[in-house]
């Protein structure tokens, strides 16, 4: 069970106070301060941590809430059947693990594969309302509340013209369905609230929210409300056995359902149609904040069962948040072309606008007074065009005082030189005294992605400089916390090159510890003293405690390089990448003693092409034995390794009567 620190205490008390604050302002009171998105982040922050740590979940925490709670001045209606409320899906991913959940429960019940049809939905954005009938005549209207029990309020759901008062059957039902009313609705009533000097209804789901709970009824009327019905919860004659049928059955019976329902056969199919609407939800008098998605077949629904709070059968599948919230964790600056140097907020990655990301620019020093955003604080991201990721504003009520202000450096350790930092007059920008600095950066950025380093593949000189004009991009550490959402604004980055950059970043944190020490471009540090170092410290953390006296003594090593490393590790940035480094890497384990393995005391040639592995490869394998590695040919060399198309290095080889391998020969010696 992972141990739970104060901070975490108090940041899910917050998280419980805040949620409850705006649940009671959007549900009780209709005056909502925040866009529901925001809220929706809030609360999956909240599930999150209670998942992580159950032993924090409280009789009372909203998470275990389906709804608001009554208004006292309403009489409270007992709900004969629990009103559930559906799980949420953001993404293509969580709908085809919604999926992958369905269709695994069906094989473990049927034992064959079953691929069970979909009833898709509009989502509409409005208020819950529990109809009950007696012998087809409407009884009882009742909000849904917390699940277990809502509000009456049968007297203004009866002045709804869409709801019936008597069903064309004379049934005993009970049906569920959502109170909406249409933004042309909205439009001509804020139009008489301005001209009698009223403040005006900020949208129509808060109005529709409102307007049910008057206590006038005759207010309500006015309001213009509309339903839809969509769906049983109880039923005294024979239930219909399919989703779609419950909806034809529903419309008989005399209720208003949406017409943009469709059965689909697989998951791609609902994709499709969630994708369809996203583009069309505009267009509709009535807002749409998703759509819903329910296993057709009602056998199949009594299989898949409840969950303690939604059904397994079912899910909400969200349009993408047009805004979030997430945790400031750090911020860092990035060099410009010209020296200029920028803010950036590093951020828990989250999703927003149909991708995650886990950064956003924080422009200059202005922008962050502004906002008075701190390392630590909860902030409100959204994005700008729907592409630049954006902070908008902070969530100041959830800081807990241990959030650090950012203060502009005088010194900078990649401005290279001193450092210096300076402001330019009469501008809000700071910049690099150094004006090298950029194009210094560049290149070190080009050497710890090349081949021989990091070996990134696809990630060259020419997406480096994007990476870096873009500013998603300063150090080495930047690398390797790259989200697909900061990636889809650069130029030229389709969707199939996104996906080869990020795969091919996440192979790269597998690496030797001479790879890693290579690619921190330290001062006379090149390929082979890293890999003498490596075989030496075995460890990146023993490394970083070296002394100057255990360096200059290294065979390989020597006083001035000793005085690099040594002053390397005295700046506090240097010391903080590296950190960073080894949080977001694996090194692989450097094995036994050098003096202990087979090709120890050996030195290597190699020349022309090998049929089995490329060249690095095999220095890799000789290294890994013990074995060193020269890139000449002398009377100390122990091995030559000719492949095919070998060159004057071999020719070389015979004149002094060195021991030559052919490619057989040497991949039997390597075993």
């Amino acid at each position: 069970m992972p141990k739970i620190s104060k901070e975490i205490h108090e940041r899910v008390k917050k998280l419980r106070e805040m949620i409850d604050y705006h649940r009671h302002l959007y549900h009780t009171l209709d005056k909502p301060e925040i866009p529901d998105s925001v809220y929706d982040s809030l609360f999956q922050e909240l599930e999150n941590l209670e998942e992580k740590y159950p032993e924090l979940v409280v009789l009372d925490s909203p998470s275990l809430r389906i709804g608001g709670t009554p208004l006292k001045e309403f009489t409270k209606v007992e709900h004969s059947v629990p009103q559930w409320s559906f799980n949420d899906a953001f993404s293509e991913e969580d709908i085809r693990a919604f999926d992958t959940r369905v269709k695994k429960i069906l094989f473990e019940t049927y034992k064959k594969e079953i691929n069970p049809e979909y009833v898709v939905e509009l989502k509409i954005d409005g208020l819950k309302v529990v109809l009950t009938y007696e012998n087809g005549y409407l009884t009882t209207a009742a909000t849904r509340g917390d699940g277990r029990v809502g509000e009456n309020v049968t007297s203004n759901v009866r002045t709804i013209k869409s709801v019936p008062l008597k069903l064309k059957k004379p049934v005993s039902i009970i049906v569920e369905g959502e109170i909406w009313m249409g933004k042309s609705i909205l439009e001509e009533i804020n139009k008489r609230r301005k001209k009698n000097g009223e403040e005006l209804f900020a949208n129509p789901r808060n109005v529709a929210a409102g307007s049910i709970r008057q206590l006038d009824p005759k207010v309500t009327a006015s309001r213009e409300l509309d339903s839809f019905i969509y769906d049983i919860a109880k039923f005294d004659g024979n239930f219909p056995q399919k989703q779609e049928d419950e909806l034809r059955f529903i419309d008989t019976l005399g209720f208003k359902t949406n017409p943009h329902h469709e059965l689909v056969k697989n998951i791609g199919e609902v994709i499709s149609f969630w994708e369809k609407w996203e583009k069309k939800k505009e267009k509709e008098d009535y807002l749409i904040d998703g759509i819903v998605v329910k296993v057709n077949n009602r056998e199949y629904q009594d299989v898949l069962g409840y969950t303690g709070k939604a059904p397994r059968f079912g899910i909400a599948f969200k349009f993408t948040a047009e805004q979030v919230t997430t945790i400031v964790e750090d911020i860092t600056l990035q060099i410009g072309r010209t020296g200029v140097l920028t803010p950036v907020a590093h951020l828990r990655p989250v999703l927003v606008a149909g991708s995650t990301v886990s950064r956003a620019t924080l422009h200059n020093e202005d922008e962050i007074k502004r906002l008075d955003v701190r390392i630590g604080d909860t902030v409100v991201l959204q994005k700008a065009g729907d592409v630049i990721p954006d902070i908008v504003s902070v969530v100041k009520e959830l800081r807990s005082g241990k959030e650090k202000m950012f203060k502009f450096p005088t010194h900078f350790a990649l401005c290279g030189g001193d450092g210096r930092v300076e402001r330019i007059p009469g501008q809000v920008a700071y910049r690099c005294v150094n004006k090298n600095s950029f194009a210094q950066q560049k290149r070190k950025l080009y050497h710890f992605v090349s081949k021989h380093v990091f070996d990134i593949d696809g990630c060259g000189p020419r997406v480096v400089d994007a990476l870096l004009e873009a500013g998603l991009i300063s150090n080495f550490d930047d690398i390797f916390s790259l989200k697909r959402g900061d990636l889809e604004s650069l130029p030229r980055f389709g969707e199939k090159s996104v996906e080869n950059l990020l795969n091919s970043i996440e192979k790269a944190k597998d690496v030797t510890l001479a790879r890693f020490i290579a690619g921190l471009s330290i001062g006379q540090v090149g390929e082979e003293t890293a890999i003498d170092l490596a075989n030496y410290f075995k460890t990146a953390e023993k490394f970083e405690g070296a002394t100057f006296d255990e360096l200059q003594n290294l065979n390989g090593v020597g006083p001035i390089v000793a005085e690099s490393v040594i002053e390397w590790f005295k700046d506090k940035e240097n010391k903080k990448l590296f950190g960073n480094l080894l949080k977001q890497v694996h090194i692989k384990s450097v094995q036994g003693q050098t003096l202990h393995k087979k090709l120890a005391g050996k030195t290597f040639v190699l020349t022309g092409s090998l049929e089995s592995m490329s060249r690095d490869e095999a220095k890799d394998k000789i290294r890994a034995l013990g074995g060193e590695i020269s890139s000449s040919v002398s009377k100390n060399t122990s091995f030559v390794v000719a492949g095919s198309e070998a060159g004057e290095k071999l020719a070389k080889a015979e004149q002094l009567g060195v021991k030559i391998l052919n490619e057989k020969e040497f991949l039997n010696m390597l075993g």
